[in-house]
């Protein structure tokens, strides 16, 4: 399923499984942020831009913004997912 034609693994596999990873772990360290041995799991970093970038062209109004919120969770929810890339797929 997650082979090309030649044999080789696909690429695309991989990036959806690691974009649930990252899915899925963020929104398990949202959830233990109540559990009180588990909050260190939703530690993390925002970066990206500030303020969004505004386009006024007085017919079209484009608003773009870009963060990424990291938190160990997803660091772990990648991880799984390479794991789970390597060793079933």
């Amino acid at each position: 399923m997650a082979y090309n034609r030649n044999g080789a693994k696909n690429g695309w596999s991989l990036f959806f499984l690691i974009l649930a990873g990252i899915v899925l772990g963020g929104f398990l360290g949202s959830l233990a942020v109540g559990v009180s041995f588990l909050s260190w799991l939703n530690f993390g970093y925002t970066f990206g831009m500030n303020a969004p970038v505004i386009i006024d062209l007085k017919v079209i109004f484009l608003q773009f913004k870009l963060s990424f919120d990291i938190s160990i969770a997803s660091l772990l929810g990648i991880c799984v997912a390479i794991f789970v890339y390597k060793k079933i797929l």
